[in-house]
C-alpha cells in the first residue's frame, strides 16, 4: 500500500476500497490463524497438507481461506509436485499494520 497511507492524508475512494478488501481478507479467525501459522513457520512458508490439521478445518475450507489471503496479496502460492505451498508476501503485514497508524 502506498499513497495516503504513507503520508497520513485522507484516502481517496480507490485507497479506501483497497484497504477494505485487505481488512475483509483478515476479518476471519481461521484466516488470522493461517497467517500466524505461516508467519511462525520456517522460512515463513507452509504446505496446505500441514495447514489442514493445524486449523482443524476441511481441506476445501482451508484452500478457500488461503485463496482469499492470496488474492488480497498477503500470501503467494507455489506448486511443488502435488502440493501447494504458501509464503508470506514480504511487507504485506507491515501494510496491514500501517492502516492503523
Amino acid at each position: 500500500m502506498s499513497g495516503s497511507l504513507a503520508t497520513g492524508e485522507p484516502w481517496d475512494a480507490a485507497e479506501a476500497e483497497q484497504t477494505a478488501r485487505l481488512l475483509k481478507a483478515v476479518a476471519d479467525p481461521a484466516r488470522l490463524r493461517l497467517l500466524s501459522i505461516i508467519r511462525a513457520a520456517k522460512d515463513q512458508e507452509a504446505c496446505v497438507r500441514d495447514l489442514v490439521p493445524a486449523v482443524g478445518l476441511s481441506q476445501p475450507t482451508v484452500s478457500h481461506h488461503l485463496r482469499v489471503l492470496t488474492e488480497a496479496g498477503l500470501l503467494s502460492r507455489e506448486r511443488r509436485g502435488a502440493w501447494a505451498w504458501f509464503h508470506l508476501v514480504p511487507g504485506r503485514l507491515h501494510d496491514l499494520a500501517a492502516i492503523f497508524h
